[in-house]
């Protein structure tokens, strides 16, 4: 279950246009029935990416391999794509005159209705969309039309789903719910999925597999709590979340002693308790989060941010002992 499905060998494509941005030199491999994340700031590359793996670009350089065999360029093939993949555009590419079931449907011949009904009906049962079988696409909600435009790509046997920014219209209440039931849709199914985002808590959230691109390079490719825990590049800690990231003069005035140009740290690193180490900060301002407090804490001019487990505790003004019991030197 776990042999690769997809390998990226050396890819590289470039535009002549500035304002967008290519990939280059870029390898990786992909695990049947894994969720990967391609994460990165807008023009980093990843749609470029996943249009090359699904074959609507020509690459200059490099090949895609699915299951062994090269996927074809649009230049090497009548229609454009893999018969095997599927792809979701941010455009759901729907029949907004057509009703949800009739759009899943369309995808099936009608050479067993009966199977060609129950097998439709499964699908929007997955996806939790049964309910929205009668209703036109116009009358869906962002989200909703999400749903069905993944059911629509799934019902024809796709061994790999890719997203392009899946999310990006789903709000937030709903983000999570979807999320969850693509993951377990991939588990269920053992369908590869192949997502781009530039929001990190998406490859967090849902991947086995995360990528980290900057300017068309790929700078990290690992476990999300492998890259989280320990990113390679100053970039990666920004783009992965909440990190601080000071200067060398700044983490002395914490602190901190490092002979780089920089430390970084997460909130969730920086320990309220007093010890040897701890320094003395003032609270500037509390943030409430819900579970906990988000603290943000000064001392001789340089703020750092620190989460308060019991909320309430420190208060404005107050001052309060804090240890970064671990950081990063870049």
């Amino acid at each position: 279950m776990n042999e690769q499905i997809i390998t990226v060998n050396n890819l590289t494509k470039q535009y002549q246009e500035p304002q967008v941005s290519g990939i280059s030199n870029i390898s990786f491999s992909i695990k049947r029935g894994d969720i990967v994340a391609i994460i990165g700031e807008s023009g980093s590359g990843k749609s470029t990416l996943l249009k090359c793996i699904y074959g609507l670009l020509k690459t200059d350089e490099g090949e895609i391999l699915l299951n062994g065999k090269r996927v074809l360029g649009p230049d090497e093939q009548l229609i454009p794509g893999n018969a095997e993949m599927k792809m979701v555009t941010q455009d759901f590419s729907l029949n907004i005159y057509a009703k949800v079931y009739d759009n899943i449907a369309s995808m099936l011949s009608n050479t067993d209705v009966a199977a060609k009904q129950a097998k439709t009906l499964e699908m929007m049962e997955r996806l939790h969309i049964t309910k929205l079988k009668d209703k036109k696409i116009t009358e869906l909600s962002g989200g909703e039309q999400q749903r069905v435009a993944i059911a629509k790509a799934l019902i024809s046997d796709t061994k790999v789903l890719l997203l392009d920014e899946p999310f990006s219209q789903v709000d937030s209440l709903l983000k999570n719910q979807l999320r969850a039931d693509i993951k377990r849709l991939a588990k269920e199914t053992g369908l590869t999925i192949v997502l781009v985002s530039h929001d990190p808590t998406d490859g967090l959230f849902l991947a086995d597999q995360l990528l980290i691109l900057k300017q068309g390079q790929l700078l990290q490719n690992d476990k999300p709590e492998t890259i989280y825990q320990n990113p390679s590049h100053l970039y990666t800690a920004q783009i992965l979340g909440n990190a601080i990231i000071l200067d060398a003069e700044q983490a002395t005035q914490i602190g901190l002693k490092t002979e780089k140009q920089n430390v970084v740290f997460y909130p969730e690193w920086v320990e309220l308790k007093s010890s040897w180490n701890s320094r003395r900060f003032e609270v500037k301002e509390v943030y409430y989060k819900g579970f906990y407090d988000e603290l943000l804490l000064e001392r001789n001019g340089v703020k750092i941010r620190a989460l308060q487990l019991n909320s309430g505790e420190h208060k404005k003004n107050d001052h309060v002992q804090a240890n970064i019991g671990r950081f990063l030197e870049f």
